[in-house]
């Protein structure tokens, strides 16, 4: 008889568990085990603010809940956020390797900080919501929404890819399940990434989740199935990651923070050879029909 895989420490990081300051999460390099990935979730007050020098890596502020002005390199960004992730697409700023930043919040807030050790230094930019594109993925109960802020070909990073992913209570998302852990030319990218989970609420009951991630090879044995709640993450440096399940009543937000050592910034997947096929079905089936949540809205800041 085989037992089921359970949550190591190593990948399934429970609310809370990597708490440090101001930070609820801080995911570094060094504590996921690999070379570029990081990630941080700040926690202001009203009227709060934070300073860190961003170092040998380059930074996006995305706020979760609420505004906040973050300024770097003499440039002064005002982010107008949202109420939560389940609401809008937000605006968000990108801060350079080697700089200075500080971010202040008049009425408090939480705010991603998504992170990746790069060599080139860009230039600090605001990325209005108006032009994150969202899109629809999947049909039926495999349909989820995205917000490629990030996404390679999207936002000029040097190694940071960072999105987010919606999915209606009851859907299966981060399906066929998929991998990105080896390096083959026009076909697969080498990419650590990290999962950061909130659940929407419902009921006056708290949210929940699974995420589920399978060894894809020798030397490659990263194996959970977790349980996930608002502020968990799950850090994949390798494996078919997906699905991930939102349960029914309860949607799933996540955002999806990856880097890794190519010389070219870009997200090849493989899907899993068991379950590709799932793709076949999609074409001519409708998209689940409470999405889009919501859309990136119409200007610029």
């Amino acid at each position: 008889m085989t037992t089921a895989p359970h949550p190591g420490p190593r990948h399934h990081l429970p609310a809370g568990s990597t708490a440090d300051g101001p930070y609820a999460l801080h995911i570094d390099p060094e504590r996921a085990g690999w070379g570029h990935s990081a990630l941080r979730v700040l926690e202001l007050p009203p009227g709060g603010s934070h300073s860190f020098d961003t170092g040998d890596s380059e930074w996006i502020v995305l706020p979760l809940n609420g505004g906040c002005t973050v300024l770097a390199d003499g440039e002064t960004f005002g982010l107008h956020g949202r109420d939560s992730v389940f609401a809008a697409v937000t605006d968000f700023a990108y801060l350079p390797r080697d700089a200075h930043a500080r971010i202040t919040s008049d009425g408090g807030g939480r705010f991603a900080l998504a992170g990746a050790r790069c060599e080139r230094r860009l230039t600090a930019r605001y990325g209005p919501a108006s032009e994150v594109p969202v899109e629809l993925r999947g049909t039926g109960n495999c349909s989820r929404q995205v917000h490629n802020f990030a996404a390679a070909g999207v936002f000029e990073a040097d190694k940071l890819i960072a999105v987010e992913v919606l999915t209606p209570g009851g859907n299966w998302s981060s399906y066929p399940p998929h991998k990105h852990d080896e390096h083959r030319p026009g076909e697969e990218s080498e990419l650590e990434e990290i999962y950061y989970f909130e659940i929407a609420p419902a009921h006056g009951t708290e949210g929940l989740g699974y995420q589920r991630v399978t060894p894809s090879g020798p030397g490659k044995e990263t194996d959970v199935l977790a349980e996930v709640r608002s502020g968990d993450a799950v850090v994949i440096p390798d494996g078919w990651h997906g699905p991930s399940i939102a349960a029914p009543g309860h949607d799933m937000y996540y955002l999806n923070v990856m880097a890794g050592p190519g010389e070219k910034r870009e997200w090849l997947i493989r899907d899993h050879p068991d379950h590709a096929w799932i793709r076949d079905t999609w074409p001519g089936r409708p998209v689940d029909p409470r999405l889009p949540l919501h859309e990136a809205p119409e200007g610029t800041r």
